[in-house]
């Protein structure tokens, strides 16, 4: 199995200081300090939270029984996944959590309890039995009796639970034993199972075979995280098949399930009817949204964000044919200024006259005469969602909700300034990086290019 690296305080110390201080990516830093992109975004967070004491190393810390079930506790009333816990928790390892479920499942709040160290009783009377020729108390041997009755009881419940057919009997005694070689004598289970030592080991060291699917987990891992979260099952199954290994979508998702990742849930948006100010205009495009080319049909609406109280509006143009962002603009206000500053950017990327349809909801900004003009000047076919149907207008709708859960509802933002860069960033990513399964697991502008080679 792959040893588990050790990384001392003062090297934590540094990698954290490139990342913050130098504004490099977690994942430059990993490659060259020869670490998992996984690991540094750990530490980051635990210094982030906890400051440098979120980075010393915590060897045979103990932990009270109260804690260890109210961590159990959270985590099941909180849905936390292990990387959740162990960061609100401040615990270091998760295996530490894993030990404490695997004990509390098998004992209950009995499991959780601290134990002495040293042996255990039984093994100490059975100790004193062979090196002493002095006869046990009474007591003595009801003692022992009745650690030998609780462990046939605990290997016959453990035997019946690992029952398969899929599996051997020997091998079967084999596991039943090493789940139990912690609790009892080895050298008891040994004798009551009638199974050589040798036989024992055997199988143990047949079982510790590798994951097969370890490199598929740390690409899951790696995708998910350079992604902040954003995707879905199916979009980074799609992020492996681009690598050229093959595998199901099932698969995927249950892996996910086994790391404690899944996508995070979108919300949504803001409106801008504000009754009839100008000319209403059909709906041309009748909820049809699919382009057979680039530049056929575009869709626009406004969105607003809101930052301790201070609002920012962004307006942009969605290309239907592969959603691609064609132009947008950010403004503190809802302002005309705001629409014809984003349609002189659009039309720099068209020619006149190209029959293109432009669709919008009814709101103030595109029932506005000069708006009207500017289209028909440049022609372009100006089409309306009907009053109240936002599912008329749902592509650009769609994206507002996917900005807001993969960026705004992530983040903490000071200010409208941080705000404004971190859309400028997300709308470049959203374009160039972010596949989408309706383009065949292409970013749009992959997409694009690819529909211009064909």
């Amino acid at each position: 199995m792959e040893r588990k690296v050790k990384y001392n305080y003062e090297f934590k110390l540094r990698c954290i200081g490139e990342v913050l201080n130098k504004n490099r990516s977690k994942e430059s830093v990993a490659v060259e300090n020869g670490i998992s992109p996984t690991n540094l975004g750990r530490w980051l967070n635990f210094y982030v939270k906890y400051g440098k004491q979120g980075l010393l190393s915590r060897k045979n810390q103990n932990y009270s029984s109260d804690f260890k079930l109210k961590v159990i506790r959270t985590i099941e009333e909180k849905s936390l996944s292990l990387g959740e816990a162990c960061l609100f928790f401040n615990i270091p390892n998760d295996g530490v959590i894993i030990n404490w479920q695997r004990k509390f499942k098998a004992q209950g709040s009995a499991g959780l309890q601290h134990k002495p160290k040293g042996r255990p009783k039984s093994m100490t009377y059975k100790r004193a039995k062979k090196k002493s020729t002095k006869p046990l108390t009474r007591e003595e041997e009801l003692l022992l009796e009745n650690e030998s009755l609780r462990m046939q009881v605990d290997y016959l419940k453990k035997l019946q639970g690992l029952n398969s057919s899929r599996r051997s009997q020997a091998k079967q005694k084999a596991q039943a034993i090493y789940e139990l070689r912690h609790r009892y004598d080895l050298t008891a289970l040994l004798d009551y199972t009638g199974m050589a030592r040798s036989s024992y080991y055997y199988y143990q060291k047949s079982n510790q075979v590798k994951d097969k699917y370890h490199e598929v987990k740390e690409w899951i891992k790696t995708i998910y995280h350079r992604h902040k979260g954003r995707l879905g099952y199916r979009r980074i199954t799609l992020e492996i098949r681009n690598k050229g290994t093959i595998i199901n979508h099932k698969t995927v998702l249950r892996l996910m399930k086994v790391l404690g990742l899944k996508s995070l849930i979108r919300v949504k948006k803001y409106k801008s009817y504000k009754g009839e100010h100008g000319k209403i205009l059909p709906d041309i495009l009748q909820r049809n949204f699919k382009a057979e080319q680039p530049n056929q049909k575009w869709a626009t609406d406004i969105t607003e964000f809101n930052v301790k109280g201070n609002k920012l509006y962004l307006s942009p143009i969605i290309d239907l044919f592969n959603g691609e962002i064609i132009s947008y603009e950010l403004s503190e206000r809802p302002n005309f200024e705001q629409i014809i500053n984003m349609l002189k950017k659009a039309f720099k990327k068209i020619s006149n006259n190209t029959n293109l349809i432009l669709h919008s909801d009814q709101g103030w900004q595109y029932q506005m005469k000069q708006y009207q003009r500017l289209l028909k000047d440049k022609g372009i076919k100006q089409s309306m969602s009907r009053k109240g149907n936002c599912l008329d207008n749902a592509v650009i709708e769609n994206f507002f909700g996917i900005i807001k859960s993969e960026l705004f509802y992530l983040e903490k933002f000071s200010s409208i300034n941080q705000l404004k860069q971190e859309i400028r960033k997300y709308i470049t990513y959203y374009n160039n990086d972010r596949i989408k399964l309706n383009l065949k697991g292409m970013s749009p502008v992959i997409y694009r290019a690819h529909y211009y080679q064909i």
